[in-house]
């Protein structure tokens, strides 16, 4: 998996955008604003590629014991942010998407009604 796999893919949710917020180095992707996933780009280069990603904290907790590539996240509140670390090869690229999604959903379902509402999220 690419990171102009995780791009497009994160692009053709609803309402994201790219933007690097921090520096000239961590691509952060946003829904309305509010981060669902940062990747650091020098370590794709090095060959060490990750991905932080918004999850619930039971499953984060969950994911931890049961994947050794997944990590409290880097930079970011252990509770709710986890790293995943790809070059591992650990998991496959089928389920980094599922967790991609999970982020996103995780970020938008925090979001109020009125706003999922005003955004097309609900009906």
């Amino acid at each position: 998996m690419t990171i102009e796999d995780i791009r497009l893919f994160c692009l053709q949710k609803p309402k994201t955008t790219e933007e690097f917020p921090f520096d000239h180095d961590t691509l952060v992707f946003k829904v309305l604003g509010k981060i669902f996933a940062l990747c650091p780009l020098s370590q794709w280069e090095r060959g060490a590629a990750s991905i932080t990603l918004k999850c619930d904290p039971e499953y984060a907790l969950e994911l931890r014991s049961e994947f050794d590539s997944i990590l409290p996240g880097f930079h970011a509140n252990k509770k709710h942010w986890n790293t995943i670390h790809l070059a591992t090869n650990e998991l496959s690229p089928k389920f980094i998407l599922e967790l991609i999604t999970h982020s996103y959903e995780m970020v938008v379902n925090k979001m109020s009604k009125k706003q999922r509402k005003k955004f097309g999220f609900e009906q």
